[in-house]
């Protein structure tokens, strides 16, 4: 598997990577609509790209099986997506595009990487933990993250939280 730079020819392909994705979701009753819910579109992708800020995972053949992208937000580097192939999901490509995130974020100089995710679903929140994330209680949220979470329960997200990694600049 090679992590690299989301390239303009990948975009087409990003949206069936994270309906495949999301179809992890079908077991959990009360996310099941997630599995048929709307994906990041083609323009979101392409401003992402544009940004610098989207990459891929892809096997020896060079197809995608995830992605990653994020959005510069003053001092932090904030994680919008990562999704994998349900067939490629637990195979370490999350932990792999997730890493080159962190390493993206410290060498941008930003101070802390955040994302919001649901908060008990386990390749969610205990995934992020797992790589040093901490939930920020709900007093502590700033204005930017409280915003995000606010957005995403209007979209009918619930059960969300914010999490953050200090990257010590």
């Amino acid at each position: 598997m090679r992590i690299r730079p989301t390239l303009e020819h990948d975009i087409q392909c990003l949206p069936e990577v994270e309906r495949s994705a999301a179809r992890a979701f079908a077991d959990w009753p009360t996310l099941a609509w997630l599995a048929q819910a709307e994906v990041l579109g083609v323009d979101a992708h392409q401003a992402f790209v544009t940004a610098g800020t989207s990459w891929v995972a892809e096997d020896p053949q060079g197809r995608v099986l995830g992605f990653a992208c994020a959005r510069r937000e003053r001092h932090a580097l904030h994680l919008c997506e990562v999704s994998v192939r349900r067939e490629a999901q637990g195979q370490g490509v999350g932990r792999a595009l997730l890493r080159q995130v962190v390493d993206a974020a410290r060498r941008e100089g930003a101070h802390e990487l955040t994302l919001t995710t649901f908060a008990d679903v386990p390749w969610n929140a205990p995934f992020y933990a797992r790589f040093g994330f901490e939930r920020v209680d709900e007093e502590r949220l700033d204005t930017r993250l409280r915003d995000i979470l606010a957005v995403e329960r209007a979209h009918g997200l619930v059960g969300r939280c914010a999490m953050r990694l200090a990257l010590g600049h």
